[in-house]
């Protein structure tokens, strides 16, 4: 089989300036490999069969502020399940964040009304002390759970500090969730501190936060304080509600203040740190518990191995607080790089809004989901016209699969000499299986490698690890960032049935993809959803990058319906105004899924929709869209952004008739 040729490839000069190389370069001189490696599956392999080495080499590299012995690096681990890493390890996470103590700047905030903020490292821990002091006032204490209901400003990033620099354990959502999208998370970990925002800005309008926040408060019977950020000003509204719960504005510390510092409580590795949620969409959403020494010691090595970020760099993830890259894009404070916030859409007042960031905040590391790329596409955005771009080293994708077409989009039309890398992992491990890497080529449609210390396989139906075939996304070996628990989950049972079912004592992530031939993985969507017709599993996201191939179709989503003892394919679109989905487009779409894939993965019927169900982070709900058409209920509606749309899906006449 010929090898593809590649879409971007990195000097020589660019591989021998990279972080991952400088790692190669610290293991061959401390002794710790024997010999150079020659090639990233060199290096990606003994990290694997030596993984005490590794993840303990990842202290040392970093210089990772921490107390006690690195030995055992990990307990337990004939089962990945019950694996303890770093038993005689404590550390604190905000302290490894607040590392850097002058005045280079830390973060900047951007709202879409036009706020900008900007705040050094200096200013970030005066901030998170003086905070942490009015946290301290209120009696909170390590393992205390502390929430937010925020936008992704700088407010909200002070506050999981000055949370986790006392050992207390922070969970975020964005401010558009609904009460009861609250409630199904806050409700189940019981927070003793709230931090709101009277408001927010997005696409245009001004959304006031002040009813739902009050009734969130009622219902929330262990909140002991409510801290409100005014962003829009409309503090007083708090002032005169009938709250009962004390409240306080969220304040900076004074600039002619003497200095304070924060204290830093040290806790053991496998403390609480995030309580992260599933998505919610069948069910009350999991509240997955993630540890302080596993997020941070796996978060470094993907900002700075394979991300290849520095001190130097400025980075920026489009993000809200309610979705797992916020906590990751964060963690880039623990190399010393700038970081960018920006909250708003990512559309208005124009398409190109987050792409003039790139150019005025000298970005380096520019993230965005898949499906903002596609829809750059289709709005002919092209920055390589338009925008200088001179500082942009690379640019992160995730959120779904990055289908080949949008990966030669990013070349022909954002900027060329990029490293795009695609990236895959999620909230259950609050990062990556398989992501990108300096030193390797890009080529369309794929992600670059495992990620270091991941033993990453793709499992038939056997259990039998292949490649070059269509599989399970199977992780085999214990890593320090699985989840500790979940949250009210007794004798893990819940954890065992999400992850270990299909394949005992194997991770199994829910992704169905393919390990190529050069060693890097595509991912064609969630297994869950695999498509069965005729029992031959077909991944959504082979459909998806054919259809959205067409002007003519803004966005879709394909899922199975049963029908006649077997599964038949139903795909809903979402054209651009003014389409009209007739016989002949309907034609076009069938012709062109039939030419690039096979004639089993032609849809049995193609249906207009006005829009497609997302979840608040973006995705596309396939699960609630088969079980809105086949009239079993969606049990949480709260948990997508747009929930109203299902009922386009409902008792369609279509769905009853032969294809």
């Amino acid at each position: 089989m010929s090898h593809p040729m590649p879409l971007w490839q990195p000097t020589a000069n660019q591989t021998a300036r990279a972080n991952i190389t400088d790692f190669q370069h610290y293991l061959l001189s401390h002794n710790l490999v024997n010999k150079a490696f020659t090639q990233y599956r060199d290096l990606h392999h003994w990290s694997i069969e030596h993984p005490d080495d590794f993840w303990q080499s990842l202290f040392l590299y970093f210089n990772i502020i921490y107390q006690g012995r690195l030995e055992p690096a990990c307990l337990h681990r004939e089962h990945m399940l019950t694996a303890r890493w770093f038993p005689n390890v404590q550390l604190n996470f905000a302290e490894n964040l607040l590392r850097r103590d002058d005045d280079v700047p830390a973060l900047i905030g951007l709202l879409e009304n036009g706020r900008r903020q900007e705040i050094t490292y200096q200013q970030l821990r005066r901030h998170t002390a003086h905070l942490q002091k009015m946290l301290l006032a209120i009696g909170v204490k390590k393992g205390d759970r502390i929430a937010a209901l925020m936008p992704n400003t700088i407010e909200t990033v002070i506050a999981m500090l000055a949370t986790t620099s006392l050992g207390a354990i922070w969970s975020s959502c964005s401010p558009d969730f609904g009460i009861n999208g609250v409630m199904d998370r806050f409700g189940q970990i019981e927070p003793v501190v709230l931090f709101s925002c009277d408001g927010y800005f997005y696409n245009g309008k001004t959304i006031h936060c002040g009813e739902k926040v009050a009734a969130i408060t009622k219902q929330l019977s262990s909140l002991k304080q409510l801290f409100i950020t005014p962003l829009l000003g409309d503090f007083d509204y708090f002032t005169h509600a009938a709250l009962q719960v004390p409240l306080q504005t969220f304040e900076y510390l004074p600039i002619n203040s003497p200095i304070d510092k924060p204290i830093f409580i040290p806790v053991p590795f496998n403390h609480p740190l995030y309580i992260m949620y599933s998505s919610g969409t069948t069910g009350l959403p999991k509240c997955i518990v993630h540890g302080a020494g596993g997020t941070l010691l796996q978060h470094l090595k993907e900002l700075s191995l394979h991300t290849d970020l520095r001190a130097e760099d400025c980075i920026f993830y489009y993000s809200t607080c309610g979705w797992m890259m916020w906590n990751w894009l964060v963690s880039s404070l623990a190399l010393g790089a700038k970081v960018v916030l920006y909250d708003g859409s990512p559309f208005y007042p124009r398409p190109e809004i987050l792409i003039d960031l790139i150019d005025q905040e000298h970005i380096s590391v520019f993230g965005c989901s898949a499906k903002y790329i596609g829809a750059l596409e289709k709005a002919q955005i092209m920055p390589k016209q338009t925008h200088l771009l001179t500082g942009l080293r690379t640019i992160l994708s995730t959120g779904s699969p990055l289908n080949p077409g949008s990966f030669d989009y990013v070349y022909r039309d954002f900027k060329s000499d990029v490293c795009l890398s695609s990236i895959s992992g999620g909230t259950d491990i609050i990062s990556c299986f398989v992501l990108g890497n300096p030193t390797l080529p890009v080529y369309s449609g794929e992600i670059q490698c495992p990620g270091l210390g991941m033993n990453v396989k793709i499992f038939n139906q056997d259990g039998i690890a292949v490649t070059q075939e269509k599989g399970e996304l199977v992780c085999t070996q214990a890593f320090p960032s699985m989840p500790i628990y979940f949250w009210n989950d007794a004798e893990n049972k819940r954890y065992a049935k999400s992850y270990f079912e299909r394949f005992p004592k194997v991770w199994t992530q829910g992704d169905y993809g393919l390990e190529s031939v050069q060693g890097g993985f595509v991912i064609y969507g969630r297994s869950d959803t695999v498509l069965n017709p005729g029992g031959v599993r077909l991944g959504t996201a082979e459909i998806y990058r054919e259809v959205e191939k067409l002007d003519e179709v803004l966005d879709s989503v394909v899922v199975g319906q049963s029908w006649q003892d077997d599964i038949r394919i139903v795909l809903f679109v979402k054209l651009r105004a003014p389409g009209t989905l007739d016989t002949q487009l309907v034609q076009r779409i069938k012709n062109l899924i039939r030419s690039q894939l096979s004639p089993r993965h032609v849809p049995a019927k193609i249906l207009e929709v006005s829009d497609i169900p997302k979840t608040r982070s973006g995705k596309t709900v396939e699960l609630a869209v088969a079980h809105v058409i086949h009239g079993r209920a969606v049990d949480n509606l709260d948990a997508l952004a747009n929930s109203e749309v299902l009922e386009q899906f409902k008792n369609r006449k279509e769905l009853t008739e032969e294809g």
